[in-house]
């Protein structure tokens, strides 16, 4: 079956799309000049083009101070090519952290919201589970798993998930048996 086409999607998620497109670009907008140029400077050095420069620029180095070049070598014990990558390495890895720790605060904002939407999706469902019920029961259909339906209307606490997950997290550290799944 071939994929719907992009001019055939539902017009709130075309109005999603659009929306979470304008908020990248106005966090990106908002961005730190800091942020910015750490940005550039891990997308440059994640690309092949750095790794081709620092090969040709490392293999010249060791080359030319191994004396197979017509050139006097001035590091034939390599220790200022090695201090050099060294302190590279230092200022490289602090960019590729401010980069990870932007990204990171960006991923929980959309953590944040994935769980606000499924907390609002499952009252949603809790609500729909017990009006199905009430009009079943009115045109008397009869339950056939009448316990699992009460339990789906009740609505879920987050804390309460949240505490039993780490109630079972802190058992399994441990070594205690863990509560049965349900």
């Amino acid at each position: 079956m071939e994929p719907p086409q992009p001019g055939s999607l539902n017009t709130a998620l075309e109005r999603n799309i659009e929306a979470l497109q304008r908020r990248r670009k106005r966090e990106a907008s908002s961005a730190s000049f800091q942020e910015r140029v750490a940005e550039r400077i891990t997308a440059f050095t994640g690309s092949m083009r750095f790794v081709y420069l620092h090969l040709a620029a490392f293999g010249f180095w060791i080359v030319a101070n191994l004396g197979l070049l017509p050139l006097r070598p001035w590091d034939p014990s390599f220790v200022v090519l090695a201090m050099i990558a060294s302190v590279e390495a230092i200022f490289l890895s602090t960019f590729v952290l401010i980069s990870q720790n932007r990204m990171a605060a960006q991923a929980d904002k959309r953590a944040d919201l994935d769980l606000q939407i499924n907390l609002l999706s499952e009252h949603e469902v809790t609500k729909i589970v017990a009006m199905v019920s009430e009009i079943s029961k009115h045109l008397g259909i009869g339950h056939v798993a009448g316990e699992e339906v009460e339990e789906l209307k009740r609505n879920v606490a987050p804390e309460a998930v949240l505490d039993a997950i780490e109630s079972n997290e802190r058992a399994a550290e441990e070594g205690a048996p863990q509560a049965p799944d349900r």
